[in-house]
């Protein structure tokens, strides 16, 4: 099938295409995000770090799914947690994280400036 673009402009598409490796990174982050859930989690967590308990009282989720969604979360990288005796605190990983979250607030919701 012949392109309807000029092959610079191809060429330069083919090269600002990540990797399958890092799209499926990528993927994954946006995936991880992609649960109401985790979305409320992720918010509290750019206010602070919080254990299960606070995070499951603050959010009025059951403590058992916020444990789930906590793992999860983990598991992309998002949050990481610190042990302090058996308290586990939880916080996010990357503060970049709220820069990613407030950009897909003012896409959605661009009025809300």
């Amino acid at each position: 099938m012949e392109t309807l673009i000029d092959e610079a402009t191809a060429s330069t598409v083919k090269s600002y295409i990540p990797r399958n490796a890092m799209l499926n990174t990528l993927a994954e982050f946006f995936g991880a995000c992609s649960d109401a859930t985790r979305a409320k989690i992720i918010c509290a967590l750019c206010i602070s770090e919080m254990c299960v308990t606070d995070l499951s009282n603050v959010l009025n989720i059951n403590q058992t799914t916020c444990s789930h969604q906590l793992r999860l979360l983990r598991a992309a990288d998002i949050v990481q947690q610190r042990r302090e005796g058996k308290i586990v605190f939880y916080s996010l990983k990357n503060r970049k994280i709220e820069d990613v979250l407030a950009a897909g607030v003012d896409f959605i919701f661009p009025e809300s400036k």
